[in-house]
C-alpha cells in the first residue's frame, strides 16, 4: 500500500492499477472512496472483501460528466437532466434503470443503478485517463467511520488497497446525497451533500424525505447501523446533555460531549481538530467537549474527523446535539442516528 501525492503521473500509475484489476482509494469532494474499474469484475467483487460489506449493497459509480452516464442508464429523465446540470460535477447521487454495461455485482442484481460526477479534480482526471466507469464507495471497513482524509485510508485498510491518491481533506465531508427517480415522485434514499430544499428549488416540485418514503429501492447508507466509531454515540437534548454527562463519568466513563452551548461548570474545550495520534486528554479529565460549529457546512466538515479522534483517545461515550433539520443538517442527523444505531 502506498500513498501517492496527487500528481499527474500518479494519475497515470492508478490509472493503469485499476486498468489490470487493482483497486486505488481516490478522494472526491464528500468521503474518500475506493475504486474498481466498471469493467474488471473480479476488482469489484474485491471491494466488497475489502470492506467486509453484504453483496446485496449496491455501489455508487462514478463517470466525468452526464454525457458519460448516458451510456450506463436506460433513460436520463427530464428530472436527471435538470439535476445534473446544476449540480454535476457535486454531491449528488441519481439512481435510474442502467444498462447491461453496469454489473450485477455492482447494483445487487436490481435493475438501478446510483451514478454521479464527483467534483474533485484528481477524480476527474483518473475518470478521463481511465476511460471507463468507476465503482467507489466509501474507503473504510462496512458499518465504520468514512475517511475525509488518505491517511484514514491507510489506518482502515492498510495493505488491502494497492495505491491511495492523497488529494487532501474532503471539501463536503458527508456522503452525496442518494435521489431515486425511477419512480413518478423524486425520493431521497439518503440525505447527503446536497439538500432537499436545493433539488426542490431546481425541479420546482416536492421531493419526499426518507421519513416520508415507502421505496424499496436499495442505497447505499441505509443499515441501521453506519458511520459508527467505536465510543457509543448517544444523542440528547440541550436541556439534559450535561446532566448525562456527569451522570456518565460518575460511572467511570470518558466522556465527549459535542453541544451547541457551553457548560456551566469547568470542563476542557478541544483544540481544533489535530491529525496527530497522541492523545493530549489526562485521566484526571472525564468529560470534554466540542462546542458545535453553528456552520453546517463546517460541522459536516469535521463530523467524521471527531469521531475518529474519539476512538483515538479511547473515549467511552459521545454525547451529541443533533443541528436543525434544515439543509446540510438533515444528511448530519442522519449519520449521528446512524452512527448510534438509531435508525
Amino acid at each position: 500500500m502506498l500513498i501517492a501525492s496527487a500528481d499527474a503521473a500518479s494519475v497515470k500509475i492508478a490509472s493503469r492499477i485499476l486498468a489490470t484489476g487493482g483497486l486505488v482509494a481516490i478522494p472526491t469532494e464528500t468521503v474518500y472512496g475506493l475504486a474498481a474499474s466498471l469493467d474488471q469484475e473480479s476488482a469489484l467483487k474485491r471491494i466488497f472483501e475489502v470492506k467486509r460489506r453484504p453483496s446485496s449493497h449496491p455501489l455508487i459509480v462514478h463517470v466525468p460528466d452526464a454525457e458519460t452516464a448516458v451510456r450506463y442508464v436506460r433513460s436520463f429523465s427530464p428530472h436527471a437532466t435538470k439535476l445534473a446540470t446544476a449540480f454535476w460535477p457535486g454531491p449528488l447521487t441519481l439512481v435510474l434503470p442502467r444498462t447491461e454495461l453496469v454489473p450485477d455485482c455492482v447494483t445487487g442484481s436490481h435493475h438501478t443503478v446510483g451514478i454521479r460526477v464527483p467534483s474533485h479534480p484528481v477524480t476527474l482526471q483518473l475518470l478521463r485517463e481511465l476511460g471507463t466507469a468507476l465503482a467507489a464507495p466509501s474507503a473504510n471497513r462496512f458499518t465504520q467511520v468514512s475517511p475525509t482524509r488518505a491517511a484514514h485510508v491507510a489506518v482502515d485498510l492498510g495493505h488491502d488497497v494497492d495505491l491511495i491518491l492523497d488529494g487532501g481533506p474532503c471539501e463536503v465531508g458527508v456522503e452525496s446525497t442518494v435521489l431515486d427517480l425511477t419512480s413518478e415522485q423524486p425520493t431521497i434514499l439518503r440525505p447527503g451533500g446536497i439538500s432537499r430544499e436545493a433539488i426542490e428549488l431546481v425541479l420546482e416540485q416536492a421531493v419526499l424525505s426518507p421519513s416520508e418514503q415507502n421505496s424499496t429501492t436499495p442505497s447505499p447508507g441505509q443499515h441501521h447501523l453506519h458511520y459508527s466509531p467505536r465510543a457509543r454515540v448517544q444523542i440528547a437534548a440541550a436541556a439534559e446533555i450535561w446532566k448525562l454527562a456527569k451522570q456518565a463519568a460518575t460511572e467511570g466513563k470518558r466522556v465527549r460531549v459535542f453541544a451547541s452551548e457551553r457548560p456551566k461548570f469547568p470542563c476542557r474545550t478541544l483544540e481544533p481538530f489535530r491529525t496527530t495520534s497522541q492523545d493530549t486528554r489526562s485521566d484526571a479529565e472525564p468529560i470534554d467537549f466540542w462546542l458545535l460549529p453553528q456552520d453546517l457546512h463546517e460541522l459536516a466538515k469535521q463530523l467524521y474527523n471527531r469521531f475518529r479522534e474519539a476512538d483515538r483517545d479511547k473515549v467511552d461515550i459521545l454525547l451529541i446535539e443533533l443541528p436543525p433539520n434544515t439543509g446540510l443538517g438533515q444528511a448530519i442527523r442522519d449519520r449521528i442516528r446512524r452512527a448510534g444505531g438509531l435508525s
